[in-house]
C-alpha cells in the first residue's frame, strides 16, 4: 500500500523513511497519477472540514446570516488559537446566536506556543474557543440555529450526533463529492468528537479537485464550493497560520490552489482548472503511514510536519502545477540539509518517489 515518499540521509546512507501513497485525480473523475495504493482507505481527518462546511453554505445558512468570507474560511480551520482565528469563531457564534458553552470539540493545548506561554502567564486555561476545530463545530451550530433554531436536532441529537440530520447530510455531501455512495464511506469519530469519514485516496482526490473546479455539479452546490475556495483562498491565516505549510502554499498559489492537512499524515490539495493548460482542476490525496507527526520548528516557533509539505511539493512539480519561482518561495518546506547543533551540514531530507 505504501512507498518511500521522503528519505532523511546522513553522510551518503539513506538513515530514515516516511512511507506513503498519494493519488492525483481531475474533476473527471481520470486518475492522472499515484505512488503506491490510489484505492488506499483512510480517514480525512481535519481535511474534510471544506466538505463539512458545504452543508452550512450549500443550505443558505451562511448568506441568512451573512457569514463573511472570514468566518467561512474559520469554518474549515485547523487554527492554532491565535487571538484572531478566536475573534473570527466568535464573531461566527455571536451571527448563530450560540454561544462558547455550546462548543462540544473540548479543549486542548493551544496550537500557538507564544499564545499558550502568555495564557500561562495570565494563569488562564485554554478554552474550546482556542481548540483547533471550534470553527467547524461554530460552523456546525450556525446550521443547526438555522434550521432548528436550536444546537440540538429536532429528535434531541447533538449536533455532532452521527444521527443528527447535520451529520447524515454531511456523509452524503462527502459521497457525492468523492462520486461514492452513501455506504461506500466509513465513519469515525474524530478527535473533536465530531463524526469523520474514510474513503479511498483517489476517492478525496476527486472531491477537491471537484471542490476547485465545480461546473459539472449542480448550480447550488458549485456556488458553495467557490464560495468555499474564495474564502480559504482569500483568508488563508485562518486555515492554519502564518509560518505553516497550509497557510503558505495557498499564500504562494495566489488563488490558484487550496491546501488542508489532516492528522495522522493526511493532506488533501486542490489546484483550478487550467493551471497547466489542461480543462479539468486537479485533485491530491496524501497519506504518510507512520502519521507525520510535527517536528521542525517554524520561524514563529510552531512544530511543523516534515514529509507531507515535501511530498506535496514535489508532486506539483512533477505534475507541472508549480513553478520554480513558487517553488523558491517554499524552500522552508522542500528538499534541505539537515545541520547538527553546531550548523554542521550532516545529511539532507528529500523526496524519495515518482509518480507513476
Amino acid at each position: 500500500m505504501y512507498v518511500p515518499m521522503v528519505e532523511l540521509t546522513r553522510g551518503r546512507v539513506v538513515e530514515s523513511l516516511h512511507f506513503g501513497a498519494i493519488a492525483v485525480v481531475d474533476a473527471s473523475g481520470k486518475r492522472l497519477a499515484a505512488a503506491g495504493d490510489p484505492g488506499l482507505v483512510t480517514f480525512l481527518r481535519s481535511s474534510a472540514k471544506p466538505f463539512q462546511a458545504m452543508p452550512t453554505v450549500e443550505s443558505g445558512a451562511a448568506e441568512d446570516l451573512a457569514l463573511s468570507d472570514r468566518e467561512v474560511a474559520i469554518m474549515c480551520a485547523s487554527h492554532l488559537g491565535r487571538d484572531a482565528q478566536v475573534e473570527a469563531v466568535t464573531a461566527l457564534l455571536q451571527k448563530a446566536g450560540a454561544r462558547e458553552t455550546d462548543l462540544l470539540c473540548g479543549t486542548h493545548p493551544v496550537g500557538d506556543p507564544q499564545v499558550a506561554e502568555r495564557l500561562l502567564r495570565q494563569r488562564k486555561e485554554p478554552t474550546p474557543l482556542r481548540h483547533n476545530c471550534s470553527g467547524k463545530h461554530a460552523g456546525m451550530l450556525a446550521y443547526s440555529r438555522f434550521h432548528w433554531g436550536k444546537t440540538t436536532s429536532p429528535a434531541g441529537h447533538s449536533y455532532v450526533d452521527p444521527h443528527n440530520p447535520l451529520q447524515e447530510e454531511i456523509r452524503q455531501t462527502v459521497a457525492q463529492m468523492c462520486g461514492l455512495s452513501d455506504q461506500a464511506v466509513e465513519m469515525g469519530i474524530d478527535g473533536c468528537s465530531a463524526p469523520n469519514f474514510a474513503v479511498p485516496l483517489e476517492a478525496a482526490a476527486l472531491g477537491m479537485a471537484r471542490l476547485m473546479d465545480p461546473r459539472e455539479l449542480p448550480p447550488r452546490r458549485a456556488e458553495a464550493c467557490a464560495r468555499i475556495t474564495r474564502a480559504m483562498t482569500s483568508y488563508p491565516e485562518m486555515i492554519r497560520g502564518a509560518g505553516h505549510f497550509d497557510t503558505e502554499f495557498m499564500r504562494a498559489g495566489g488563488g490558484g490552489w487550496v491546501a488542508k492537512s489532516g492528522a495522522e499524515g493526511y493532506l488533501l490539495i486542490g489546484v483550478r482548472a487550467g493551471r497547466r493548460g489542461d480543462p479539468p482542476g486537479v485533485g491530491i490525496a496524501i497519506k504518510i503511514s507512520d502519521g507525520d507527526q510535527a517536528e521542525r520548528k517554524s520561524a514563529l516557533g510552531e512544530a511543523e510536519s516534515r514529509a507531507r509539505p515535501m511530498v506535496a511539493l514535489e508532486a506539483m512539480r512533477q505534475l507541472g502545477l508549480i513553478t520554480a519561482a513558487e517553488r523558491e518561495g517554499l524552500a522552508a518546506f522542500g528538499p534541505r540539509p539537515i545541520r547538527n547543533w553546531r550548523d554542521i551540514e550532516v545529511g539532507e531530507i528529500r523526496p524519495a518517489f515518482r509518480l507513476g
